[in-house]
């Protein structure tokens, strides 16, 4: 997957389109992440050692990876991932619209 655990992405599609967030986690299998503030649902929680209180909480839940791109940090526009390795031998994220690296470390 082109998207990874802290990335800013941008909803393309569905009931939260346009909306920005940190990406949470990334559960490659099904092929979905986990946005924060988006896909937003209710659920019905019981009282249990860890949480001593019940009650509905709300809690963010997955979506297809499809539906996000991913915000670059140096142009600010929502932009598609591509691939290159640099000279070190080490291959990197970059940005297809402004070319800049998006892996900074």
């Amino acid at each position: 997957m082109k998207i990874k655990n802290g990335d800013t992405v941008k909803v393309i599609s569905g009931k939260d389109k346009g909306k920005t967030g940190k990406v949470l986690r990334v559960i490659p299998k099904y092929n979905k992440v986990v946005v924060e503030n988006i896909n937003v649902v209710k659920k019905h929680q019981r009282p249990n050692q860890q949480m001593r209180e019940g009650g509905i909480i709300e809690q963010p839940s997955p979506i297809y990876s499809s539906k996000v791109m991913v915000v670059c940090s140096s142009c600010g526009n929502a932009t598609r991932v591509g691939y290159k390795k640099l000279e070190d031998g080490k291959k990197v994220r970059y940005c297809k619209k402004c070319g800049e690296i998006i892996d900074k470390a």
